[in-house]
C-alpha cells in the first residue's frame, strides 16, 4: 500500500485529512507569503537593514521559545486526552495561558536586561521594543488548543487573514532602507492581531471558562512541558542562535548575507509542519492505549518524510547559485556557500522531528 494511504487509512482518517489539508494551506501561505515579502525586503532594505532586523527577530523569537516552553506539544496531548471533558478543558486552557502570561513577563525582564546592558543592542532599542509585540502575540495565540482539539481549520483562517493584511502593509509601507521600524511593527500588530482573535475564538465558540489556576497547577504545566522545551530550547540554539552569535561578534550585513540563506530553508522546513502537526495529536491518543500501535504509526509516517525531505536537501545543494540570483539578487552572491552548507537542514530536521518529537 502506497505509505500515503497507510498513514490515513484508520477510523479516523476523515478528521486527520480535514487538519492535514488546514494545515497545508496554512503552510502554503506561510510558504507563498514570505516568498513574496522575504525577497522584496532583502532587496529593498539590504544586506545591512535586513541583518539588522532578522537580528532582532532572532532574539525576540528566542524570547518566545521560552514562553512557548513546549506547550505546543505538551498541552495539545493533555487537551487531546480531555477533548470530551470541558471542565477539564478548560482547567487546562487556564492553567496554560496564565502560565505562558507569567513566562512572557519575565522574558520582558530579560529582553530590558540585554537591551540595557550590551551596547549594539541599546544603540537599536526601538527595534527591540516594536519587534517585542511577537512575544505577546505567541503567548496569547492557543495553537496547543486548537491542535488538542484537533480544529486546525481556525489556526488556518486567523493566519490567513492577519498575515494576509500584514504583507500587504509591508508593500504598502516599507519603500527603502529608512523604513526598517515599519517591519517590527507590522510584525507585532499581526501577531497580536491573530493571538486576540484567537481568544475570542476559543471563549466564544468552544465555550472555554477561565478557572484561575493555583500554584500547583502552574507549577504542573511547567513540569509536564520541561523535557519538551528543553528538546525545543536546544533544537533553538542552532536555528536562532548563529543570528544572535553572528550579531554580537560581526556586522549586520554578514548577518544579513545568513540570514538570507537561512530563511530560504527555514521556509522549506516549514512544509514539514502539516504533516508532524497533522498527527501528532493521532499519535498521542494511540500511545495512551498501545505504544505498538503509536510506534507502528510513526514508521510508516517515517517512509513519508525521510525520502522527501532528502531529495529537498540535495536539490538545494546543487542548484544554490541560481536560487540565490534569482531569489535575493546578486549582492548576496556571499551568501552561495552559506545555503549549500544549510542546505541538507530539511532532511536533519525532518529526521530530529520523526524520533525526537513525535516518537519521544
Amino acid at each position: 500500500m502506497n505509505p500515503i494511504k497507510k498513514i490515513f487509512h484508520s477510523p479516523t482518517k476523515k478528521k486527520l485529512l480535514e487538519n492535514f489539508l488546514s494545515l497545508s494551506i496554512l503552510q502554503a501561505l506561510n510558504y507563498l507569503l514570505p516568498l513574496i515579502t522575504f525577497p522584496y525586503l532583502a532587496r529593498v532594505l539590504g544586506p545591512e537593514k535586513f541583518g539588522l532586523v532578522s537580528l532582532a527577530k532572532a532574539l525576540i523569537y528566542y524570547l518566545a521559545v521560552f514562553t512557548g516552553y513546549g506547550f505546543n506539544l505538551s498541552a495539545t496531548k493533555e487537551i487531546s486526552v480531555s477533548r470530551e471533558k470541558k471542565q477539564s478543558i478548560s482547567k487546562i486552557f487556564s492553567s496554560v495561558i496564565t502560565t505562558k502570561f507569567l513566562l512572557g513577563i519575565l522574558s520582558m525582564f530579560v529582553l530590558g536586561a540585554t537591551v540595557l546592558f550590551i551596547p549594539k543592542f541599546r544603540d537599536n532599542w526601538p527595534l527591540y521594543l516594536l519587534t517585542s509585540g511577537l512575544i505577546w502575540g505567541q503567548v496569547l495565540f492557543p495553537v496547543w488548543f486548537f491542535q488538542g482539539i484537533e480544529k486546525m481549520k481556525y489556526i488556518t483562517i486567523l493566519n490567513v487573514f492577519s498575515k494576509t493584511i500584514l504583507t500587504a502593509f509591508i508593500f504598502l509601507f516599507v519603500r527603502d532602507p529608512s523604513d526598517y521600524l515599519f517591519v517590527p511593527l507590522l510584525n507585532s500588530l499581526g501577531s497580536l492581531l491573530g493571538g486576540v482573535l484567537s481568544l475570542w475564538i476559543a471563549f466564544q465558540t468552544f465555550k472555554i471558562c477561565f478557572m484561575l489556576p493555583t500554584i500547583k497547577d502552574i507549577k504542573d504545566q511547567l513540569v509536564q512541558g520541561w523535557y519538551l522545551f528543553t528538546f525545543v530550547a536546544f533544537a533553538s540554539v542552532y536555528t536562532l542562535g548563529n543570528t544572535i552569535i553572528l550579531g554580537l561578534f560581526t556586522s549586520n550585513t554578514t548577518v544579513g548575507y545568513y540570514e538570507g540563506p537561512y530563511k530560504l530553508v527555514k521556509s522549506l522546513i516549514s512544509l514539514i509542519g502539516p504533516v508532524t502537526q497533522t498527527v501528532y495529536p493521532h499519535i498521542g491518543k494511540l500511545a495512551n492505549v498501545s505504544q505498538q500501535r503509536a510506534l507502528a504509526f510513526i514508521k510508516k509516517l517515517n517512509l513519508l518524510i525521510s525520502p522527501a525531505t532528502l531529495v529537498v536537501s540535495i536539490s538545494i545543494f546543487f542548484f544554490a547559485r541560481p536560487i540565490i540570483l534569482i531569489i535575493l539578487g546578486p549582492q548576496y552572491l556571499p551568501s552561495i556557500a552559506t545555503l549549500r552548507i544549510l542546505s541538507f537542514l530539511p532532511f536533519i530536521v525532518g529526521l530530529s522531528n520523526i524520533f525526537g518529537v513525535q516518537t519521544m
